[in-house]
């Protein structure tokens, strides 16, 4: 989920203003990262057996029968279809790129990774062995162990590189013991260390992976190790969705290297967060690094916002509900959502408009549209009342978001639909209207089945098969699309990495029995990379 502007416009000129905001900061004169190769060891065998639901994936299901047991796996193998469709054709044309161009057949490289390649790659390691596809998953391990390189030197989104590469790492490691995983994500998760390196804690959303103690020509640079703010980002601030989306990675790395480092960098931005006022109890989307104050007073749970919110009540149920903290956080921050953002359009859809200075904008952004799915998982250890409000709440946006795409001519969803004008959940300005296979209306549909068993949620979720594969499909991969409102749309030649990770991966589960990746043993992270819940303290592992 991209938490700001399109890639191709991210990163701008290290942006200069008053104050150095926005300058690269060096990681010099900071306290050096402590060594992750402590005398420890994670104990992985212990980790498998504290799991409620034992690890699985074959295709059964014994609770389902006839007509209802035939549909749900003809739907699992063909999103699972889908996944080798889209696989081969990106090894065939791009493998090492980071994403595949279906239509010119080719690779693309892109601005986000900082020289990082394969992002296709990590992002497919767990969809792959989840799904089965054994062959496949194996040529992506491959590739992982011969060609992923982490010397490099270059311009990196922390919040992109973090939950694309380190969370796909970690959870592929988890699912399979294999140290390869667990060693490629404690070493990148190491390089992105500097970029905390600020007088709050707040990390800057660009840094070069480069390291000036480690690394010789010609991949030396004088700004190996710096971070700096987006050029786009007002006032050298840092954006919520980016620094807080870090909290589920990083207490894993330090779980996986018994280093506390990661964890304590992680949780800062709490810290800061709880000293800091909020506009009617609601968080802006962008902080300054230096002083610890708003920049802006733009609101929104979609671009910007969206997986802070995700990332507090996740903290908690990734701790095995012990992080009252975030869970704190989570119901405050829902509180003043429900009071000023959620609305009710003349039509009768829920929708959770922006909020900017007080002024409401009355649009959801695609992005927006995994609240559904979140606001029901939080939902669950709720008082009785609190809990069936805010189900309503969830399946309510569910159904808004759900209308977005049974209003287009595609049945797939704009970028962003809007509640004016006398429109509703449609698009209304022609930069709005493309379909890039975002998963966040599906995403949805798999915590909504699996939290209420509706078969609607599954219903849903088979017509968007439908219009992926009528739509999207292309001879080589799967491509987005321009126009959502029109039936003969213009491809944009790209097969997004998290096509592979999210959308594909939403749809496969939400046909498979609630045990194959239970929810009471796994915590997803923004790029639908499953990490489990910390039923046990692992600190206490086996020592050398």
């Amino acid at each position: 989920r991209m938490a700001g502007p399109p890639a191709r416009t991210a990163p701008g000129a290290r942006q200069q203003v008053q104050g150095g905001e926005g300058r690269p900061e060096p990681a010099t004169g900071a306290t050096p990262a402590r060594d992750t190769r402590a005398p420890f060891r994670f104990d992985y065998e212990r980790f498998r057996r504290s799991l409620r639901h034992p690890l699985r994936f074959r295709k059964r299901s014994v609770l389902l029968s006839g007509f209802i047991q035939f549909y749900s796996i003809f739907i699992q193998f063909c999103s699972s279809q889908m996944m080798k469709f889209a696989w081969d054709n990106y090894k065939q044309y791009a493998l090492g790129k980071n994403e595949l161009r279906p239509l010119t057949k080719n690779g693309h490289i892109g601005n986000m990774f900082g020289g990082l390649r394969g992002a296709t790659v990590i992002d497919a390691l767990d969809t792959l062995y989840i799904m089965e596809l054994e062959e496949e998953f194996q040529e992506a391990k491959k590739w992982v162990e011969k060609s992923f390189d982490l010397n490099v030197n270059g311009e990196a989104s922390l919040f992109e590189v973090n939950i694309r590469y380190i969370g796909g790492l970690l959870a592929t490691y988890y699912l399979t013991g294999e140290e390869v995983f667990k060693s490629k994500a404690l070493e990148l998760g190491e390089k992105l260390l500097p970029a905390f390196n600020t007088p709050t804690g707040i990390p800057r959303g660009v840094i070069n992976l480069g390291r000036q103690d480690t690394l010789k020509a010609p991949f030396f640079s004088p700004c190996s190790g710096m971070s700096w703010s987006w050029g786009w980002a007002s006032a050298g601030s840092s954006i919520l969705a980016e620094f807080g989306t870090l909290h589920l990675e990083f207490l894993h790395l330090s779980e996986l290297s018994g280093n506390p480092v990661f964890a304590e960098k992680a949780s800062a931005s709490h810290l800061v967060l709880n000293r800091v006022e909020k506009p009617q109890g609601l968080y802006p989307n962008f902080l300054s690094p230096v002083t610890g104050n708003w920049v802006q007073h733009h609101v929104s749970i979609g671009g910007l916002g969206d997986s802070f919110y995700e990332y507090l009540i996740k903290s908690w149920l990734m701790s095995d509900k012990k992080d009252l903290e975030a869970k704190k956080m989570y119901d405050d921050a829902l509180e003043a959502i429900e009071k000023h953002l959620v609305k009710k359009s003349a039509g009768g859809l829920t929708y959770i408009a922006e909020w900017r200075g007080g002024i409401l904008d009355h649009k959801m952004g695609h992005l927006a549209c995994f609240s559904g799915g979140m606001i029901a998982l939080g939902a669950e250890d709720a008082g009785e009342e609190r809990r069936q409000r805010h189900m309503d709440l969830a399946a309510e946006i569910t159904n808004t978001c759900h209308e977005s795409y049974a209003r287009s001519d595609t049945k797939l969803g704009p970028e962003a639909f809007r509640f004016d004008a006398g429109s509703e959940a449609m698009a209304t300005r022609l930069s709005e209207r493309y379909y890039i296979l975002r998963p966040e209306v599906v995403e949805s549909y798999m915590y909504l089945w699996r939290l209420t068993h509706d078969p609607k949620y599954r219903q849903w979720g088979w017509e968007v098969v439908k219009a992926l594969e009528k739509h999207c499909r292309v001879e080589a991969g799967f491509s987005g699309i321009r126009d959502v409102y029109t039936t003969t749309p213009t491809h944009d030649n790209m097969q997004q990495s998290f096509f592979l990770a999210e959308t594909l991966k939403y749809l496969y589960l939400l046909f498979c029995e609630d045990d194959v990746l239970s929810l009471d043993d796994w915590v997803f992270n923004t790029e639908a990379h499953p990490l489990p819940v910390n039923h046990t303290n692992f600190k206490a592992a086996v020592q050398h």
